[in-house]
């Protein structure tokens, strides 16, 4: 692989580069370090790669085309690693649950399992943000100390945004850097704040559900539809006084997964498993069921489909955010959304009204 390392930097330095295919008219600096960057991802640099998943997550319009060449730069050198034979494979794992059902502390002890393996793990986690401030804390790295100490591991704390479905909205693009610098095991923590936050199942192989002891009966779980989705469903804290009614309620979702239908051809049977993260009971278990998930959909071809599938979502959800933003960032529309929000409030016009106006008067200004 270091080969293939300094292939790219020599090309960075003979100038692989295409400036001038994103129109940069102004100081190449930025552009220097983004090819920076991009070698130091490959290069498994932790503090580059923070860097690269930082430009990612911001909403600058130079530094967005920064980041779009620095991702297409990065499946490139991926593809030619395909080519090679030399692409290291990896493995994207979804967890969500709800606040308290012991996510981040399954996450820990997996991880440190998994590193005394010698796999790297990424964990990428979302916070949700405040509706008032728009902050978030960010404090996974805190919840999961010795794994965030554990030089094969590397955990990257994000805020949800305000966007819906559990991830925030590059976190995608974080889990493709990741990849990039060799990480081969990706857990997404989503903030887990319902029973809708199943986006996350769009950008990873395998999606995990977390229920803690005594969160509802079966019919409450035939409700959730996250349930439907999940190819393992994991109830945690079965220990000490919790471990009957872990008992029971992993029995009672065996049932109600009994009555939840799938496509005919999903070659995967979803399993409910019950663990102990504190006294470090049924994780090795639940390690061995990934890697049978991962084996059954390789062989049928399916790991390939769905992330075919799962890119082809993504096109969609990134047009409609950038849509969005350059809607609300068009200043020239500025005085025609407050109008049509004054005219909604006050009961003159219906908002579906009012939306076919704006776009109306947005494309318009584009032509």
């Amino acid at each position: 692989m270091l080969k293939i390392h300094r292939d790219v930097l020599r090309s960075v330095s003979k100038g692989l580069c295409h400036f001038s295919t994103l129109s940069l008219e102004s100081n190449i600096k930025p552009w220097e370090r983004t090819c920076q960057l991009l070698a130091g991802v490959l290069q498994g640099n932790r503090v580059n790669l923070a860097e690269a998943i930082t430009l990612v997550e911001s909403k600058h319009p130079d530094k967005h085309k920064q980041s779009q060449w620095l991702l297409t730069s990065l499946l490139a050198h991926q593809n030619r690693l395909i080519q090679l034979g030399k692409l290291k494979e990896s493995f994207r794992i979804g967890l969500s649950g709800a606040p308290g059902s012991g996510k981040s502390t399954l996450i820990e002890t997996m991880g440190k399992i998994l590193t005394s393996q010698q796999h790297k793990v990424a964990v990428l986690a979302v916070d949700p943000s405040s509706s008032r401030t728009g902050g978030s804390i960010l404090g996974d790295k805190t919840r999961m100390p010795k794994l965030a100490s554990d030089p094969l591991a590397y955990i990257r704390p994000s805020p949800s945004g305000g966007n819906l479905g559990g991830v925030a909205r590059n976190t995608q693009e974080a889990v493709l850097l990741c990849e990039g610098a060799g990480y081969d095991v990706i857990m997404v923590e989503t903030v887990g704040v319902g029973q809708s936050e199943i986006a996350v199942a769009d950008m990873v192989d395998m999606f995990v559900l977390l229920v803690p002891p005594a969160a509802g009966d079966e019919l409450q779980g035939l409700k959730k539809g996250i349930v439907e989705i999940a190819d393992i469903v994991v109830i945690t804290k079965a220990d000490g006084d919790l471990l009957p009614a872990a008992r029971r309620i992993q029995t009672e979702y065996l049932s109600a997964l009994r009555l939840v239908r799938r496509a005919l051809d999903y070659p995967w049977r979803p399993r409910v498993l019950r663990l102990s993260s504190l006294e470090n009971e049924g994780i090795e278990e639940l390690w061995d069921t990934m890697k049978e998930f991962h084996g059954v959909m390789k062989d049928t071809g399916e790991f390939e489909n769905r992330r075919s599938d799962q890119q082809r979502t993504w096109l969609w959800t990134h047009l409609q955010w950038q849509l969005m933003h350059r809607f609300q960032s068009d200043m020239k529309m500025f005085e025609a959304i407050s109008e049509a929000e004054e005219k909604v409030k006050e009961g003159k016009i219906a908002p579906g009204t009012a939306s076919d106006w704006l776009i109306d008067s947005f494309l318009n200004r584009q032509r």
